[in-house]
């Protein structure tokens, strides 16, 4: 069914390229909100935002507003603002991922893997974005550390126009084995986002990730 939607962070690389696709797939932008300020033309059902940490304030807001499910992948969140996020979730659903590739789910489902059958070897993590993302290391590199739940070094680049390459690598004394995604468009974030947007339209209320969204029952 077609939905009417909100994007906050319209008008930043990821939020011309969800709405594209949202626009494409039949739903209708009915609120922007931006660094140009707010339009509206009626209330939407659901609030998309890949906006930046420091307008997660003005987020709260037009959620408590409108008191419709929130999809965010906004990264560089702080734990005041995750928790505020978990404490939303009480009384609207709410999906939360640095991430929402399904190739870098599968990614960290591997590492997991990887992590609990090769004890001892030596765990590194790097990751390029283009020139522009201000949060360094990435939400998904923290992703991947956090699924290995261990202290891991980060290598970050920041470098032209990389939408996003992850890798983690594990080293043995006579061998090294990598797994890499490479995002070759930030299309693959957008599908994922409207994976997650009709996901969270069917909940009353809590608080989920993408993978929750991928794997659910």
């Amino acid at each position: 069914m077609p939905l009417k939607y909100g994007l906050i962070g319209a008008s930043g690389r990821m939020g011309k390229e969800i709405e594209s696709l949202m626009n494409e797939s039949g739903h209708t932008c009915v609120f922007k909100y931006d660094e140009t300020g707010e339009w509206k033309t009626e209330s939407p059902e659901v609030v998309i935002d890949f906006s930046l940490p420091q307008v997660f304030e003005q987020t709260l807001f037009y959620i408590n507003k409108f008191k419709v499910p929130l999809v965010i992948g906004t990264t560089g969140l702080n734990s005041s603002q995750i928790n505020a996020l978990k404490d939303l979730g009480k009384t609207v659903p709410v999906v939360y991922s640095s991430n929402y590739s399904v190739g870098i789910q599968m990614m960290i489902k591997c590492a997991e893997m990887l992590n609990e059958n090769l004890s001892g070897w030596d765990i590194e993590i790097s990751e390029t974005h283009h020139r522009f993302k201000i949060d360094k290391p990435s939400g998904t590199a923290l992703m991947i550390k956090n699924a290995v739940g261990k202290e891991v070094n980060i290598s970050s680049l920041r470098l032209g126009n990389v939408p996003g390459d992850h890798t983690i690598s594990f080293g043995g004394l006579g061998e090294v084995l990598s797994i890499t995604h490479h995002a070759t468009s930030r299309r693959t974030f957008s599908e994922g986002v409207l994976k997650s947007v009709l996901f969270v339209l069917d909940k009353k209320n809590g608080y989920y990730s993408f993978k929750e969204v991928l794997f659910h029952k």
